[in-house]
């Protein structure tokens, strides 16, 4: 049995193997995402994460910022700077200024490019944990924090109930607990909200977490120029990437959102740099030619 609502900006997903316990796993879903959306949201001036950046001195920050915070450093550091929280600047630079549903479908031409700050300025201490941030510098931890919520979700929920657990937060997949016999059901495409019959695959997860990243949802234009919401730290400038869509299996929902973004910014060098971490992926070009890396399923492909 599952349960499905909004929050966040996108669509949220909970299923149970007990049918039972589908009331409570929500309750402490939504629970979940309350924190984490206090704690995270660039979008709430009396967010965690707002007061952080606009303080311009060192601040100790809540506990689940705080793991936040040491998440997307983490995921950083494994990326060599692909996936970057500093990015906040440039985000906002190209127009991504807002809740997704306030910007502008078009607007005026981009200035110069804003580049990131660098992750390796921010420094957190461990108790208690003192965040520092360089002038200048915005945190955006959009990259990872919904993956992490679902990964918080699933396990808390896990926790409360007691059953097998599969979370979805727009479309970053977590599960805990025993799965059904046959895995959970999973429909893999570009927008994880569109139609039953959008081109793509479907998938059993029994463990671990899934993400996909792709540059095909989240778009506007500036000056008629098409934007997306993966930003390359280095440019300041939307990642460019021979591959609209990248999914990718991990041991948690952070791990594989964190490799899928990352290769997504790394273009031309995602699939060698995917193998290279071992990790099954399905990537799709803008021609809608698949590439499955990886041990990634290939049975029930649909064209794409």
């Amino acid at each position: 049995m599952s349960a499905s609502w909004r929050a966040l900006g996108t669509s949220v997903v909970v299923a149970v193997t007990d049918g039972t316990a589908l009331e409570r796993a929500r309750e402490v879903v939504s629970a979940e995402i309350d924190a984490l959306d206090l704690a995270c949201s660039r979008f709430r001036q009396d967010s965690d994460v707002s007061r952080l950046n606009a303080a311009g001195v060192p601040v100790v920050v809540t506990p689940l910022l705080a793991d936040a915070i040491r998440v997307a450093l983490r995921a950083a550091r494994l990326t060599d700077g692909d996936v970057d929280p500093t990015v906040g600047p440039c985000v906002m630079a190209i127009g991504y200024d807002a809740d997704f549903a306030a910007v502008p479908s078009d607007g005026p031409r981009l200035g110069r490019p804003v580049r990131a700050v660098g992750w390796r300025a921010v420094t957190i201490g461990d108790d208690p944990p003192l965040v520092t941030l360089p002038e200048g510098t915005t945190l955006d931890l959009g990259a990872t924090a919904k993956a992490l919520g679902s990964d918080r979700a699933a396990a808390a929920a896990h926790s409360a109930c007691g059953c097998g657990i599969l979370v979805s937060l727009g479309g970053d997949v977590a599960v805990a607990g025993s799965a059904p016999s046959a895995g959970w059901p999973i429909r893999v495409v570009d927008d994880h909200a569109s139609a039953a019959e959008t081109p793509g695959q479907r998938i059993a997860l029994h463990s671990g977490g899934l993400a996909t990243s792709s540059s095909t949802v989240r778009q506007w234009r500036r000056d008629r120029v098409p934007m997306h919401h993966i930003v390359d730290p280095r440019t300041g400038r939307p990642a460019i990437s021979p591959y609209r869509t990248v999914s990718v299996a991990a041991a948690t929902c952070v791990d594989a959102n964190t490799a899928s973004t990352a290769a997504l910014v790394r273009g031309a060098g995602a699939a060698d740099w995917l193998e290279s971490m071992r990790l099954p992926a399905r990537l799709v070009t803008h021609a809608g030619e698949v590439l499955h890396l990886n041990r990634w399923p290939v049975a029930a492909e649909m064209a794409a």
